[in-house]
C-alpha cells in the first residue's frame, strides 16, 4: 500500500472529516490525497457484514458463526480462543473488513444481563487472559480488532443513559482489570468506548477514562472508536480522547468541532492527533490479505471449539457416553431449531447449520425417535421405550439479546413439565441445556447427566453429539457460577437501578467472591465441569520468582482410561488482609491434555501485578505483605492443594498527618518510637486513664484509632501537657526522606 499523507498534508476540514464515519459501517475517504474508506464491522463471534443496500441487522453476508464467548470462555484455553479468532480475521479480510467489533470482555455482573452471550466470564483474570488471545487471532490476519464495551457496561437495560455507580476499589480490580490486561498484552487496534455513563460522566466524554486511564496508564496507541451512536457531542468527545465517532456522516458534529478550534475551546492539535490515528488505522488495514477462506475447514474448527465449551455439569453412573447401539428418545423442539447465538449486533448468518438430531442419528446405530414434547404424551412414551431420554431445554431467542435484559433465570414452566414427565417415566435421562446466560436447575439432582450446552455455534449439533457418544470427552468448565435462585446473586438488590442510576453495591463481590465470602450453596460452582476420565493432583509447590510473582508447580495424571484434558486453576487470598477481600481469586489457569496414565508437571505463574488491589489512599496498585494462601484447584470449590507463601509488600510511604491515627503512627519506624515517649511524658498516670474507662474495655484498642488531631484536643481538655508544635515536627520529621 502507497504510504497515506500525513496530517499535516491535510486541511482541517479533510482532518476533522476522518475522526467520523462515511456511512454506517465506513470510514471517509479523502480522493484528493488517496486516503481509502475502510469497512468495520461486527464480530464478536463471527463476521457480519451487512450486504450493500440492506435494511436491519438481519441481512449480512453468510460467514461461520463459531460459539460466541459464553461457551468459548468455557474452554479455558487461550490457544484454542486465539485459533478462533485467527480464522474470524480471516474471514473479515476475505470481506474486505478492516476492523472486526470484538471481541467484548465486560464482567458478568448479573445473570440477567441481555447480552451476557458475549462475554467471557464473571471474573477479570479469565476474562482478560481470554480476550487478549482472541484480539491476537483476529490480528494475526491483518485485520483490527476492536475491544469492547468499555467500560462498565453491564446490563442492557437504559444502557444508552444509565450511570453505573462504582467505588474506586470494584471499579479497577473487577472492572478494569481485563481491559488493561488485553490493552497491554495484545495491543488491539482499537478500543470502542460504551454508551453508559460512570460515576456520572458518559464514556464518549470521559478523559479520565480515554486518555489518563486508557492512553496513560496502559500505554494504548490505537483508535478509541466510540459503540454506534454515543459521541452525539463530537468536541467534547474529541477532547476526552475519542478518535472516531461511528457511525457518519455527522456533519453538524464536524461543524461543531470546526467552531470550538475557532473559538479556542479544542485545540488544533487533538484534531491532529485523532486524524494521525485513524490514518494509521488505515494503513495498517491495508497490509491485510484476502485469501478464499476453506469454508469446510472453518466449520469443522467451529464443531471443534463448540465440543470443548460443552460443560458436563452432572454424570452419575456414569450414563454418559452413549454407547452408539443404544436406542435413544430425542426430545425437545431445540434438537431440530437449535439455538445457537443470542440476537442483536452479533447475530451472524451462518454458512451451514448443524442440528442435534441429524448428528445424533449419524452416530448412532440404535433407535433414534424425536418428539418435540408437544403434544406431551408422544414424548412421554417415547422416552418410556427407549434405554435413554436425551430432553433438551432451554431459553426462547426472545428472552436473550441485546437491547433488553431479562426478566428471571428460569426455564419456562411447560419445559419443567416436560422434564418431570419424562424423567418419572425414563431415570435414565440426560438434560442437554441451549442458553446464553445461567438458569436456574431445580432438577440438576433429579436427573443423573446434565450438559450445559450454551449457545454453540453453527457446528451445534455436531458438538452436542460428539460429547454425548464420546466422540470428545468434554473438558470444559463454567466460567460464571449457577446459583440456585436469582435473590442469592450479587447484583439482586441493586439491578437494574432507577432515575438511571445503577449502584455497584455488591462491590467487589462479583460472581464467586461473593458466594464464597457469604458462605451461599450454589448449584455448580465456578470453575466446575466433569470429565469421562479421572484426574489425580500430585504434589503441589508455590514459591515467590525473580518478577515478585508466585510460580505453582502441581503434577497431574489421567488416572482414567481415556485422553482427556483437565483444566488446573490458582486461586489466591490474603490471610489477614489489612484490606477487604473475596477469600479466594483466580489468578491463573490452564487447559492440560493428558493421555490414560500420562502425569505431566504444570507450571504456572501468578503474576505480581495480578496480586496487588487498588490502594484508594494513594490511587494507585499495592501489592501487600503478609501470607499469602495459594490453592490449586479442580474449581473454586474443589481445592487439590493449599499452599503459603509470604510475599514481600510494596512501600507506599504514606505521609503521617495530624489526622492519621495514633496506631499508625506508633507503627512508624521513626515517628512510633518518639510519639510513645511524648505519650508517656504528657500522660504519666495511664492507670488514671484507663480508670476513667468502663470495666472490659481495651484501651488500646480504643487509643489506636483516634486520628492525632482529635488525640490532641482530648489530652488538652484532661489536663495533659501537649505541644502541637512539637506533634507536628515529630511528624515531618518522620514523612522526611532518609540521607
Amino acid at each position: 500500500m502507497t504510504p497515506l499523507p500525513a496530517p499535516t498534508d491535510l486541511t482541517l476540514e479533510e482532518k476533522v472529516s476522518l475522526t467520523s464515519g462515511a456511512g454506517f459501517w465506513r470510514t471517509e475517504a479523502i480522493e484528493r490525497v488517496g486516503i481509502p474508506s475502510i469497512v468495520l464491522t461486527d464480530g464478536p463471534h463471527g463476521v457480519r457484514k451487512q450486504r450493500a443496500g440492506a435494511d436491519g441487522i438481519g441481512d449480512s453476508e453468510p460467514a461461520t458463526c463459531f460459539p460466541p464467548a459464553v461457551a468459548l470462555g468455557c474452554s479455558w484455553d487461550p490457544a484454542l480462543v486465539a485459533r478462533v479468532g485467527a480464522a474470524i480475521g480471516a474471514e473479515a479480510a476475505a470481506q474486505d473488513v478492516a476492523v472486526l467489533l470484538g471481541p467484548g470482555i465486560n464482567i458478568k455482573r448479573t445473570p440477567l444481563c441481555g447480552r451476557t452471550f458475549e462475554y467471557f466470564s464473571e471474573d477479570p483474570v479469565v476474562s482478560g487472559v481470554l480476550g487478549a488471545a482472541m484480539v491476537s487471532g483476529i490480528q494475526s490476519r491483518g485485520v483490527g480488532a476492536s475491544l469492547k464495551h468499555f467500560a462498565a457496561n453491564n446490563q442492557e437495560t437504559d444502557r444508552m443513559r444509565v450511570s453505573a455507580d462504582i467505588d474506586a476499589r470494584p471499579l479497577r480490580e473487577i472492572y478494569l482489570r481485563a481491559f488493561a490486561h488485553v490493552v497491554r498484552e495484545a495491543q488491539p487496534w482499537t478500543v470502542m468506548c460504551s454508551y453508559n455513563r460512570i460515576n456520572g460522566v458518559y464514556t464518549a466524554r470521559d478523559p479520565w477514562l480515554l486518555t489518563t486511564v486508557l492512553r496513560e496508564e496502559w500505554g494504548f496507541d490505537g483508535v478509541v472508536v466510540s459503540d454506534w451512536g454515543a459521541a452525539d457531542d463530537r468536541p467534547a468527545s474529541l477532547v476526552a480522547g475519542l478518535d472516531l465517532a461511528m457511525p457518519g456522516p455527522t456533519r453538524a458534529g464536524d461543524a461543531a468541532i470546526l467552531a470550538a478550534v475557532e473559538a479556542g475551546t479544542l485545540a488544533a492539535q487533538r484534531v491532529d492527533e485523532a486524524a494521525g490515528r485513524v490514518l494509521r488505522l488505515i494503513e495498517r488495514a491495508g497490509g491485510r490479505g484476502a485469501d478464499p477462506v476453506d469454508q469446510d475447514a472453518h466449520h469443522a474448527l467451529a464443531r471443534e471449539a463448540a465440543g470443548r465449551s460443552i460443560v458436563l455439569l452432572r454424570n452419575d453412573g456414569d450414563l454418559l457416553p452413549l454407547r452408539p447401539d443404544t436406542s435413544i428418545a430425542v426430545i425437545g423442539a431445540f434438537a431440530v431449531e437449535p439455538r445457537y447465538q443470542g440476537g442483536g449486533s452479533s447475530k451472524i448468518n451462518p454458512t451451514r447449520l448443524d442440528t442435534a438430531l441429524d448428528e445424533i442419528r449419524a452416530l448412532a446405530t440404535g433407535t433414534v425417535t424425536y418428539h418435540p414434547g408437544d403434544p406431551l404424551d408422544d414424548a412421554v412414551a417415547a422416552a418410556s421405550a427407549a434405554d435413554v431420554a436425551v430432553v433438551f431445554l432451554g431459553l426462547p431467542a426472545a428472552a436473550e439479546s441485546e437491547g433488553y435484559d431479562r426478566d428471571g433465570i428460569d426455564l419456562p414452566a411447560a419445559q419443567l413439565a416436560l422434564l418431570d414427565a419424562v424423567r418419572l417415566a425414563n431415570p435414565r435421562t440426560v438434560v442437554v441445556l441451549s442458553n446464553g446466560g445461567v438458569v436456574a436447575l431445580p432438577f440438576a439432582e433429579d436427573v443423573p447427566a446434565l450438559l450445559e450446552g450454551w449457545l454453540l455455534g453453527q457446528a451445534c449439533g455436531g458438538a452436542v453429539a460428539d460429547v454425548l457418544f464420546g466422540v470428545v470427552n468434554p473438558s470444559a468448565k463454567l466460567t460464571e457460577t449457577i446459583p440456585r435462585r436469582l435473590q442469592d446473586t450479587p447484583a439482586y438488590l441493586d439491578f437494574p437501578g432507577e432515575h438511571g442510576h445503577v449502584r455497584y453495591g455488591e462491590g467487589l463481590f462479583v460472581g464467586y467472591r461473593w458466594y464464597d465470602a457469604r458462605d451461599l450453596d450454589v448449584a455448580f460452582p465456578f470453575g466446575h465441569g466433569l470429565s469421562y476420565t479421572t484426574f489425580h493432583y500430585g504434589d503441589a509447590s508455590a514459591a515467590v520468582d525473580d518478577a515478585g510473582g508466585i510460580a505453582v508447580e502441581v503434577s497431574v495424571t489421567n488416572t482414567g482410561a481415556v485422553a482427556g484434558r483437565e483444566v488446573v486453576q490458582v486461586y489466591t487470598g490474603v490471610r489477614d488482609s489489612a484490606v477487604t477481600r473475596a477469600p479466594r481469586e483466580c489468578k491463573a489457569f490452564v487447559s492440560v491434555p493428558l493421555e490414560p496414565g500420562e502425569t505431566r508437571e504444570i507450571r504456572l505463574t501468578v503474576r505480581r501485578e495480578d496480586l496487588a488491589y487498588w490502594d484508594i489512599r494513594v490511587d494507585g496498585w499495592v501489592v501487600e505483605a503478609g501470607t499469602y494462601t495459594i490453592e490449586v484447584a479442580a474449581s473454586s470449590r474443589d481445592v487439590r492443594a493449599s499452599l503459603s507463601v509470604d510475599v514481600a509488600g510494596d512501600d507506599i510511604g504514606l505521609p503521617l498527618t495530624r489526622m492519621s491515627s495514633i496506631g499508625e503512627v506508633l507503627a512508624h519506624p521513626v515517628a512510633g518510637p518518639a510519639l510513645a515517649e511524648a505519650m508517656a511524658s504528657a500522660m504519666p498516670d495511664a492507670g488514671s486513664t484507663a480508670g476513667m474507662m468502663p470495666e472490659g474495655v481495651d484501651v488500646a484498642r480504643m487509643l489506636d484509632g483516634i486520628p492525632i488531631q482529635r488525640a490532641i484536643v482530648f489530652a488538652a481538655a484532661g489536663g495533659a501537657d501537649v505541644d502541637p508544635a512539637m506533634i507536628d515536627a515529630l511528624l515531618e520529621a518522620a514523612d522526611r526522606p532518609a540521607d
